[in-house]
C-alpha cells in the first residue's frame, strides 16, 4: 500500500511540472559552452534603439583642465563608436555623457559614466577608454574617511605606493589590475576578481589592519597554488601564512591631577593697568617709561655679558694644586720613628743579655759545622 501511493505522488508531481518548457534542453548539459563568458554585445539584438534619453555628469578638478582639454577628441570619438555623446564644459568644470538615437547597447551608457569618473581622478585617457570593453570593470575606492589625522594618512597612503612604486607595481601584477593612487581615492579598473582584491588590500591598509607585503606574500603562494590541479578543490588555509599584528606600545599621556571641586570661581588675577598702578608705573610719562624700560634692558645685557665673560674664563682658569702637608704633623711622625727605633735597640740588647748567660753545651758547639758556630766580631777601637 504504501509503495503505491508513494508512486502516485510521483506521478501527480510530474504531471503538475509537465510541459513544452520543461524538456531538456541541447546547451544544458553541453561541457563546450562556458556559461561565465561576456559575450560581445551585437547590435542587431536592439535594432530600434532606445525610447529615452539618459546622461550622467561629473565635475573635474581644475588642473585636470588643460589635460582634458588635450585628450577630450580621442574620448569623443571612442564614444561615438557606441553612439554615445560626450560634452566638456570648461566654464562649469564638468563633463557630460548622453544616449542618442544611435545608440543600441542600453548598458554602455553606464561605461561612459565610469570613464568620466576615471578621467576626473586623474587616470591617463588612453587607459580610461578601455573600462569601455565588456570584460574590463572599475572600482573608485575613497579612503580619505578611514583616518583622521591627515599625517597617519599620508603616511598609510604612501605605505600602499611603497618605494620607487614598488608595492603598487606587485598588486598590479598579482591582482591583474591597472590601481592608481590619487588624493582621497583610490582608482582600480580590471575583472570583478581583481578588483575585490584591491579593494581588501587598500582598505586594510588604510584603516592598518595589514600591510600590503603580507597581502602580496599571500597573492604569491595562491598564484603558486592554482597551478598544481591536484589541489584545485581542496581549501588551502593550511598553506596561507597567518599574520598577527604586533601592538606597538605607545606613550601613557600623562593625566593632571584633578583639583578638589569648589563651586566658588578662582580670584581674578590682576591685569596689566593694576600691576602699573601698584609699582607708580602708570602716572609716569611716556619719556620716563620708555628710559626705565631701556636701563632694564642694559642691566639684563650687563649681566649677560658678565655671564659670557665668566664662562669664556672658564677655560683659562689653571687647576688647583694638591695642598701641602703641614711641618708639625711630620715633625710628629719623625719623633714616633725614632722612640720605636729606640725601643727596638734595648730590647735587643736585653735579648742579647739573657742568651749568653745559658748554658752551653761543649760536645754540641765543636760538632756543630763552622756555619753554624757564631762568629766572633772584634770591636773596632775607637780613635780618639
Amino acid at each position: 500500500m504504501e509503495v503505491e501511493n508513494a508512486e502516485k505522488v510521483n506521478l501527480e508531481q510530474k504531471k503538475k511540472h509537465k510541459g513544452k518548457h520543461d524538456k531538456p534542453k541541447p546547451w544544458d548539459e553541453d561541457p563546450n559552452i562556458d556559461r561565465w563568458k561576456i559575450e560581445k554585445f551585437d547590435p542587431s539584438w536592439n535594432p530600434d534603439g532606445l525610447l529615452e534619453v539618459s546622461s550622467f555628469s561629473t565635475i573635474f578638478p581644475r588642473y585636470r583642465e588643460k589635460y582634458l582639454q588635450e585628450a577630450w577628441p580621442k574620448v569623443k570619438s571612442a564614444l561615438k563608436e557606441y553612439g554615445i555623446a560626450a560634452e566638456l564644459n570648461l566654464v562649469e568644470g564638468s563633463m557630460t555623457v548622453s544616449t542618442t538615437r544611435k545608440t543600441r547597447d542600453p548598458y554602455i551608457i553606464i561605461k561612459a559614466r565610469d570613464l568620466i569618473k576615471l578621467l576626473s581622478r586623474s587616470v591617463p585617457a588612453p587607459q580610461a577608454i578601455k573600462i569601455l570593453d565588456d570584460e574590463m570593470q572599475c572600482d573608485i575606492i575613497k579612503i580619505g574617511n578611514l583616518v583622521r589625522k591627515k599625517e597617519r594618512f599620508v603616511k598609510r597612503r604612501q605605505r600602499l605606493v611603497g618605494p620607487n612604486s614598488s608595492t603598487l607595481k606587485a598588486l598590479e601584477i598579482l591582482t591583474s589590475c591597472y590601481i592608481l593612487v590619487q588624493g582621497n581615492t583610490v582608482a582600480a579598473m580590471g575583472s570583478f576578481k581583481g578588483l575585490k582584491q584591491v579593494r581588501r588590500i587598500v582598505e586594510d591598509c588604510v584603516e592598518n589592519k595589514m600591510h600590503p607585503v603580507y597581502h602580496i606574500k599571500i597573492l604569491m603562494m595562491k598564484k603558486e597554488l592554482e597551478k598544481d590541479p591536484a589541489l584545485k578543490d581542496e581549501n588551502w588555509d593550511r598553506f596561507l601564512p597567518t599574520f598577527k599584528k604586533k601592538n606597538v606600545q605607545t606613550k601613557k599621556v600623562k593625566s593632571k591631577e584633578k583639583k578638589p571641586y569648589t563651586p566658588f570661581p578662582p580670584p581674578q588675577q590682576p591685569s596689566k593697568i593694576d600691576q602699573e598702578l601698584e609699582s607708580g608705573e602708570y602716572f609716569l610719562s611716556e619719556k620716563k617709561k620708555l628710559a626705565k624700560t631701556w636701563e632694564e634692558k642694559q642691566e639684563k645685557q650687563a649681566q649677560k655679558a658678565a655671564e659670557n665673560k665668566r664662562k669664556r674664563e672658564e677655560a683659562f682658569v689653571p687647576p688647583k694644586e694638591p695642598v701641602k702637608q703641614d711641618s708639625n704633623k711630620s715633625e710628629n711622625k719623625e719623633e714616633d720613628v725614632a722612640a720605636l727605633a729606640k725601643s727596638l735597640k734595648q730590647k735587643a740588647k736585653e735579648f742579647g743579655k739573657q742568651k749568653s748567660l745559658q748554658t752551653i753545651n761543649a760536645e754540641e758547639y765543636i760538632s756543630a759545622p763552622a756555619a753554624e758556630q757564631p762568629s766572633k766580631k772584634k770591636k773596632k777601637s775607637k780613635h780618639i
